[in-house]
């Protein structure tokens, strides 16, 4: 196991990177608004001439999170690219790429039944019962208190009728307005237990890695970047998959079991480490510079 050096401002180690893989939500965001000290910090970075790209699990499209940040009058130009699952899952939808072929044309929609822009201007229509669907998909839970259970009675009907199930990101726990709830992920994984076919698109899918290298420079080392993501299950272990430096937002979706403590605890995070078998480089409470 590798050693987890706690640190508490990122300019302490950021001058070996030449770019960075920043994620959204838990990062950039505390699920209810803008972090401005880690905007501050990607700001700090650019200047110091760090190519910065964006990479979201969100089922937002990009349009979508720049508007985010566009309304919080966030500089846009810090980012060299934004890439994320919801954008991804359009463009597969769009082409009917591999294994969304034989996807068919109608969908229920578990969970939130916000209009989701995944579908936008896609030949893909929503429909109200789960008899009349061709396959399902979520992209976020109706409510923050819901738990799994609440969706087994969909879920079993679903996997007896053999439909496939589509979300946008590999999240089983997200943070919201300061709350930590079940995410799109878990009842995956759930319906996976049932026997359900998933198709699941996000961190730390080493496809969205490739995208967001893609955005850098030509023929950058893999030992010039950095990631930083709140999640050690998809934004680390990404990292690790790539073979790729990490930075660990202990103040964030993690939160409940890392702690609130300015800087962070190394034998907690060690230890959440060793039981999702994925392990950062760093730790620091939030971004900051």
């Amino acid at each position: 196991m590798k050693m987890i050096r706690p640190i508490v401002n990122v300019r302490k180690i950021i001058d070996p990177f030449d770019a960075v893989i920043v994620g959204f939500n838990g990062v950039l965001t505390d699920g209810n608004g803008i972090k401005q000290d880690a905007v501050n910090a990607l700001i700090n970075m650019k200047k110091a001439g760090k190519s910065v790209v964006l990479c979201s699990n969100s089922p937002l499209r990009v349009s979508q999170i720049a508007d985010r940040l566009y309304e919080n009058k966030e500089p846009l130009n810090i980012f060299d690219a934004v890439i994320s699952a919801g954008e991804i899952l359009h463009y597969k939808l769009k082409f009917r790429h591999e294994d969304f072929a034989s996807l068919g044309h109608r969908y229920f929609q578990l969970g939130a039944k916000n209009k989701s822009a995944v579908f936008a201007h896609l030949d893909y229509e929503r429909v109200p019962e789960l008899g009349a669907a061709d396959f399902i998909y979520m992209e976020s839970v109706a409510s923050l208190d819901d738990v799994i259970e609440k969706y087994l009675p969909d879920l079993q009907q679903a996997a007896a009728m053999n439909l496939p199930l589509v979300v946008a990101g590999n999240d089983t726990s997200s943070f919201n307005n300061g709350k930590i709830c079940i995410a799109s992920g878990a009842i995956a994984e759930q319906y996976a237990v049932l026997g359900g076919r998933i198709l699941t698109l996000g961190k730390p899918d080493p496809l969205v890695t490739a995208y967001c290298l893609e955005a850098m420079p030509q023929n950058l080392p893999k030992e010039k970047i950095l990631v930083i993501g709140d999640n050690i299950a998809t934004d680390i272990k990404g990292a690790n998959l790539a073979g790729l430096s990490s930075l660990l937002i202990s103040k964030g979706v993690h939160v409940n079991f890392l702690g609130e403590g300015y800087i962070s605890d190394v034998a907690k995070t060690r230890e959440l480490s060793l039981s999702l078998d994925a392990y950062p480089d760093y730790v620091i409470s939030n971004l900051r510079w």
